[in-house]
């Protein structure tokens, strides 16, 4: 199972800290990403770590912005997400069994996912 959290209401330029346990699989094996879903679009893809954490990937519309990590004792993968815009704005879901490479992970490439947690910018 996958438990996505952290979501909330915040300002333009603010922060929150998404968290993605894990439990019942072996976390620390696998690559997790993060996505995104705004109303009327497509899901897509935002960040992605690998297990071993040598690869990080991002989103060009959230490179510099948001920081994804991961704490395999924990089972849990973070995405900080700073200077919030109001484009940011949509469901956000971790999902695994997926790869990560050099770009944003595609969606159709992960085969199981939590549920989501909303993230509202918004003044």
């Amino acid at each position: 199972q996958l438990q996505a959290s952290g979501g909330g209401l915040v300002q333009p330029g603010g922060s929150l800290r998404l968290s993605c346990k894990a439990s019942g699989f072996g976390m620390p094996n696998f690559a997790i990403g993060w996505f995104r879903q705004a109303p009327g679009k497509e899901r897509e893809g935002v960040s992605c770590i690998s297990n071993n954490v040598e690869i990080t990937a991002y989103a060009d519309s959230v490179k510099g912005r948001f920081t994804i990590s991961r704490d395999n004792a924990k089972n849990t993968v973070y995405l900080q997400m700073n200077s919030l815009k109001p484009e940011d704005t949509a469901v956000y879901y971790c999902a695994t069994f997926g790869p990560c490479g050099v770009t944003a992970p595609v969606p159709d490439r992960f085969d199981y996912w939590g549920q989501g947690t909303q993230v509202t910018v918004s003044s």
